[in-house]
């Protein structure tokens, strides 16, 4: 790995691989929350009479999206979902945005405002306050290009990347990707693959009859009811870059843990099987940006479902699975098979094939892992 290549932004196992080998021999004695999509902070306020107790939530993420406006939203709504989602994956309500834009020479000025107005959408839907804001304009890096999407011929802009910080406060404690027990439930809010199919024909110039578009979305609103509960969240995750198929990968991984998954209990869209069928698209690894995923324990599952579905992003809210964490120790594999010239290899091919593993059942009955994706699937998917 002698320089960085576009799988490295993917998401997937190669993003995981060189964040590990690239930032964190250095950043790992410094940034707690590496395993986490944002941190948390104390702010507590002390007087002379007394301390309160108070916890900020805060994420940094970069927005640069090929092409910037597609069915469902564009750039400026996604900088600014994507950070808000990012805080409320930890249990925080966002409150406040600083936001950084990159512009490339030549781009519109008119796009720029449309671009804006999203944000301000998105920010009032949300009431979050813009504390900063910064601009910088680079020399021109790209040429003008034509390209079909829904049977129009349009150019496409010079390039524009976001840099957006959101900070809230804690709401919900205890989330992580470590925290995962045995017997919680997965749950999944709604449908999934709708984002990564809509950019995939986007970027393709696949000039097809579709309805498909992004599901680009804040998701804070509809969690609200969750957080103000005393329903305890272990894991809570959006599937962006790598879809499900990453997030259930890196808790199985973080937590130790063997997460099963019943393709039945997915919704996916119609439209979608299609464009990944005729792609060979795995839709599992595409990205989402209006869903998210969380492991409760299996008492409040229902609860939590209810609660999902009164909201109308969580509609299609589902179960679609269970965490294992009850592997079989070396006294219990001598039990079960004593005296047995395999049994040692047996008890290996156990560990090695479920223990840090996603199994998905599917609708014909069989099984099969869910892998952590791999290479370039998308470039410049968010």
């Amino acid at each position: 790995m002698e320089r960085a290549t576009l799988a490295h932004g993917s998401g997937g196992i190669n993003s995981a691989d060189f964040i590990r080998r690239v930032f964190m021999p250095f950043f790992k004695d410094i940034m707690p929350y590496s395993d986490e999509d944002a941190g948390i902070f104390d702010i507590s306020i002390q007087d002379s009479r007394h301390k309160t107790a108070c916890f900020g939530v805060t994420s940094t993420d970069s927005y640069t999206i090929n092409p910037i406006f597609f069915k469902g939203g564009d750039i400026g709504k996604l900088a600014v979902c994507g950070s808000s989602n990012d805080v409320a994956m930890m249990g925080g309500r966002p409150l406040y945005l600083n936001i950084a834009f990159i512009i490339e020479e030549g781009f519109e000025i008119a796009a720029l405002k449309t671009i804006a107005q999203s944000i301000a959408i998105e920010c009032k839907k949300l009431h979050l306050q813009i504390l900063s804001a910064d601009t910088k304009v680079l020399p021109k890096l790209t040429h003008d290009k034509q390209y079909i999407s829904d049977s129009q011929s349009s150019t496409i802009q010079p390039s524009l990347f976001i840099t957006t910080t959101c900070i809230g406060i804690l709401e919900k404690s205890g989330i992580s990707a470590t925290h995962i027990e045995h017997d919680d439930c997965i749950i999944i809010s709604g449908k999934i693959g709708n984002h990564g199919a809509r950019i995939f024909l986007e970027q393709n110039n696949i000039a097809i009859d579709s309805d498909i578009q992004s599901d680009c979305a804040s998701l804070y609103p509809m969690l609200t009811k969750i957080f103000q509960s005393d329903i305890p969240i272990h894991a809570l995750r959006d599937a962006t870059r790598g879809g499900l198929a990453s997030v259930l990968n890196e808790w199985a991984i973080s937590s130790q843990a063997c997460i099963e998954i019943y393709e039945e209990n997915i919704h996916i869209d119609a439209q979608v099987h299609g464009v990944c069928e005729m792609l060979g698209l795995e839709p599992y690894d595409l990205a989402n940006e209006g869903i998210c995923v969380m492991a409760v324990p299996k008492e409040y599952a229902n609860t939590v479902l209810t609660l999902l579905r009164q909201h109308e992003l969580g509609k299609y809210a589902e179960i679609i699975g269970k965490a294992q964490k009850n592997f079989m120790s070396k006294d219990d594999k001598n039990m079960y098979m004593p005296n047995s010239p395999t049994s040692s290899k047996h008890s290996s091919l156990f560990d090695d094939m479920f223990q840090q593993r996603v199994v998905l059942h599917t609708q014909y009955g069989n099984k099969r892992f869910l892998e952590y994706p791999q290479g370039e699937l998308l470039p410049r998917i968010c």
